[in-house]
């Protein structure tokens, strides 16, 4: 069948089209945020992965399925002994049932319209570990979401997931960008503090909040890995599924994670 069009925005040429700032506002968010930030605010920590065109490049046609290229959704666990072997380099994604996850899944995956990802109508659907392949370069993992109907068992499969999974690379904590990090947040935090893996803040739905509550929970959020984590990456990574706002430069991080990207070009 005929591919549908891609969404606008989905793919970086269509960016490329924008004017600069507009441009810049959709690859780099906290860029743009910076801007409006007081003076003497330092913003170190808003550009320690920024890569060039050439990387995002690269990263995007990771992405992009081909013939020779086939990303799949290969299966879904419940318990880890009934996860895929771990051949290839992983990255999962968690958070708070409704904070948007397998939307932005479904937004890093929109250059490949075949890749299923089910995005659920009533938050906390997702009860189960879903995998994704991206080829034969590495695995992608939707976890089931927490807090608000969160399956029971969600804690033991994750904890062992998190404990036992060798080939994990980077786990991305997903926060909604309106709300800011909530008590359950703060759980998760800890456990992936307590088994002393990376792991990287995503705030979720930027077109939601109006630019003076996006940069007091940066800010709040930025101050609070800074202050009270070791595992967590400085730099916050600000998307928007709708918009596509980060998500260029979410994939590329990914694709920088799991050893895809020569690291020349990720510096």
């Amino acid at each position: 069948p005929p591919r549908s069009a891609p969404p606008p925005l989905s793919a970086l040429s269509q960016v490329l089209r924008l004017e600069r700032t507009r441009r810049t506002a959709v690859v780099f968010p906290l860029q743009k945020l910076a801007r409006y930030l007081a003076p003497g605010v330092d913003t170190t920590r808003f550009g320690l992965f920024q890569p060039g065109l050439a990387a995002l490049q690269r990263a995007e046609a990771l992405f992009r399925s081909g013939r020779h290229h086939a990303i799949d959704y290969v299966s879904s666990a419940v318990r880890m002994d009934h996860a895929p072997p771990p051949a290839l380099p992983e990255v999962c994604f968690i958070g708070r049932s409704n904070v948007g996850k397998s939307s932005l899944i479904r937004a890093l995956f929109s250059l490949s319209p075949e890749v299923e990802v089910r995005v659920s109508k009533t938050p906390g659907h997702t009860k189960k570990m879903n995998f994704f392949k991206v080829g034969k370069y590495f695995t992608l993992v939707d976890m089931p979401g927490y807090g608000y109907r969160a399956p029971q068992d969600f804690v033991e499969m994750v904890e062992a997931y998190l404990q036992e999974r060798h080939n994990l690379k980077r786990t991305f904590l997903l926060v909604d960008g309106v709300v800011g990090l909530q008590k359950t947040d703060h759980i998760a935090v800890e456990m992936l503090e307590e088994f002393g893996l990376p792991y990287v803040m995503v705030l979720t739905k930027i077109d939601r909040a109006s630019r003076g509550l996006l940069l007091k929970n940066v800010l709040e959020i930025q101050e609070f890995v800074k202050e009270k984590t070791q595992g967590c990456f400085p730099q916050l990574f600000l998307v928007s599924s709708l918009e596509f706002s980060g998500v260029h430069l979410l994939r590329c991080f990914v694709a920088h994670v799991t050893g895809n990207l020569p690291t020349v070009e990720a510096s």
